[in-house]
């Protein structure tokens, strides 16, 4: 609805356009005000056209808004102001969004915007040698909620968690297990500055001594541990997303890459179009032809590759698999691999463009006010695996998401748990309640629902605002998608928790009247289905009491 009433109000003003003396009419954007008091939505056009019509704004601002049809455009008014004109949509007009809503149920807010596409989002990706810490925690509540929210959307969304099970962490990985189990039978543990220390490495060790008693100390003991080891933490990693509401389309093992041939081949591949060359022993790629500060080393002086190599290789596997555009979710410490990656799909025959790399930025967990730093389970990093004991998913996924990705976030554990409208998972979680409540008492009550297909006795100015963002919450999920912006979700949902609370504690919802009380159960149950709906998209559930 709210699509339509801002396409016919930009093709009413582009019409209005075509009867000045204009060489070229300037684009016409429709924003919303941050102040309410400068209407629902408001644009510039008046600014934008003082030079080419050599007139004062304001004037143009006032002669355009006055030839408007406010009707045929569902408003309730239009007024020049600074040079912009000010759109107030008529409420009456509004209404009819709650019975949309209450007619397409969870398909309100459903898009089609990305018809033909198919986007690949790779997040979180953790080297499979640990517990996830808080850090990994950011990347998996936004690539979640942002596949989730691209799919409502329309579009087509494959999650990927690039599983490094390559390389020298696993090298690390399996000798340090095996030094553990070696320390099971009274023997001396040798774990360096490279070895993995926490108690999840011992656990290994533990299991290992259970199955096959001291088998190994005399048996070659390298690929069972390796593959025991990598079993039992990517069993453990992919529980704790599990119970985070995190689920992946498909685990690509980097080991794959290699197995099947396409590390080699990429490198072949680059070598023969003349990205590479030779300095110092060493295979450089030529990623200064894209913007890199200098080329980066693909085959060390020793022969081994570097991270870029099978980076490089999984981008052209990507390629292959036909996305229309990929989506990284990295974290704080890869700002400098954007260019020399885009460079890659360059020499790959791919358009850099389809890449589009979204860095999360540190996160801190703080109690009474001071970083808790320490994490219970393994004495080093905090843990998802902590957090998720502590203060429960739907908390730690709504303040995960709340803020932009690129912002640095403190989460805050005492405000977590509070069960006060500081909270704001709580705040929203108890505007879906307190509907719920209303619907009991109805039902316990015994008052029959009329049928409603028009408000009669609904007062607009009181609900005013609930309206206008039952209409926009397309809008919201437009650009949370499109911007790729998950933020905007729990954002919307606060205003919109705020929007009932005020209404529920201004105005009596169960009232004598039976057409009075089914219009405002109607509103409510609207106000519902969205909040319900907005919170999935963010992988947090509601209560019915609270």
């Amino acid at each position: 609805m709210i699509h339509k009433i801002l396409a016919d109000i930009k093709t009413e003003l582009a019409r209005l356009l075509e009867t000045y003396d204009l060489d070229e009419a300037p684009g016409i954007i429709i924003e919303k005000p941050k102040d309410d008091a400068h209407g629902d939505f408001a644009t510039n056009i008046a600014l934008r056209l003082a030079r080419p019509l050599r007139k004062n704004p304001q004037l143009i601002a006032e002669e355009l808004a006055g030839r408007l049809d406010l009707g045929k455009l569902c408003l309730e008014k239009a007024e020049a102001a600074s040079g912009f004109i000010n759109f107030f949509i008529d409420r009456r007009q509004l209404s009819k969004i709650v019975f949309q809503i209450l007619s397409e149920k969870t398909a309100y807010g459903n898009l089609g915007i990305g018809k033909g596409e198919h986007i690949n989002i790779e997040f979180v990706s953790a080297n499979p040698t640990g517990y996830l810490h808080i850090g990994h925690g950011r990347g998996a509540a936004y690539g979640d909620s942002l596949a989730r929210i691209m799919r409502k959307a329309g579009y087509r969304v494959s999650t990927e968690h690039y599983v490094n099970d390559a390389g020298n962490q696993i090298h690390n990985l399996t000798l340090s297990i095996y030094e553990r189990y070696k320390e099971l039978f009274g023997l001396p543990a040798q774990l360096g500055e490279d070895s993995y220390h926490g108690p999840e490495i011992i656990e290994i060790a533990e299991r290992i001594k259970e199955k096959k008693g001291d088998h190994y100390l005399s048996n070659p003991y390298y690929d069972d541990f390796r593959a025991f080891g990598l079993e039992f933490l990517l069993d453990g990693l992919k529980k704790d997303l599990r119970e985070f509401r995190v689920e992946f389309d498909t685990w690509f093992s980097e080991q794959s890459l290699y197995d099947s041939g396409e590390v080699e081949g990429t490198l072949k591949h680059l070598q023969a179009k003349g990205y590479t060359y030779e300095k110092d022993g060493a295979v450089w790629l030529k990623t200064t032809l894209f913007g890199d500060e200098k080329d980066r080393v693909l085959v060390k002086s020793d022969g081994s590759l570097t991270y870029l190599a099978p980076d490089i290789a999984y981008h052209a596997n990507k390629l292959k698999r036909r996305f229309t555009q990929l989506i990284d979710v990295l974290g704080a410490d890869h700002h400098g691999y954007v260019k020399r990656l885009k460079a890659a799909i360059a020499f790959l025959g791919g358009n850099p463009d389809l890449l589009d790399i979204q860095i999360l930025q540190m996160v801190r967990a703080l109690r009474g006010g001071e970083e808790v730093k320490m994490s219970k389970r393994s004495g080093k990093a905090i843990t998802l695996r902590d957090l998720i004991d502590e203060v429960g998913t739907d908390a730690l996924r709504f303040m995960y998401v709340e803020k932009a990705l690129n912002t640095h976030m403190d989460l805050d554990l005492d405000l977590a748990v509070k069960h006060s409208n500081e909270n704001p998972v709580y705040y929203v979680q108890y505007a879906y309640a307190r509907i719920a409540s209303v619907f009991r008492v109805s039902e316990e009550q015994n008052i029959p629902l009329l049928d409603i297909d028009e408000f009669r006795t609904l007062d607009f100015g009181k609900v005013g605002k609930l309206l206008l963002l039952l209409a926009e919450y397309p809008l919201v999920i437009e650009e949370a998608a499109e911007k790729r912006l998950p933020h905007k979700i729990p954002q919307y949902l606060l205003n919109l928790a705020a929007a009932l609370h005020g209404y529920y504690n201004d105005e009596k919802i169960i009232t004598d009247d039976p057409v009075a009380t089914s219009e405002r159960l109607a509103l409510v149950k609207a106000v519902q289905i969205v909040i319900k709906d907005g919170l999935g998209l963010i992988g947090v559930g509601v209560k019915e009491r609270m």
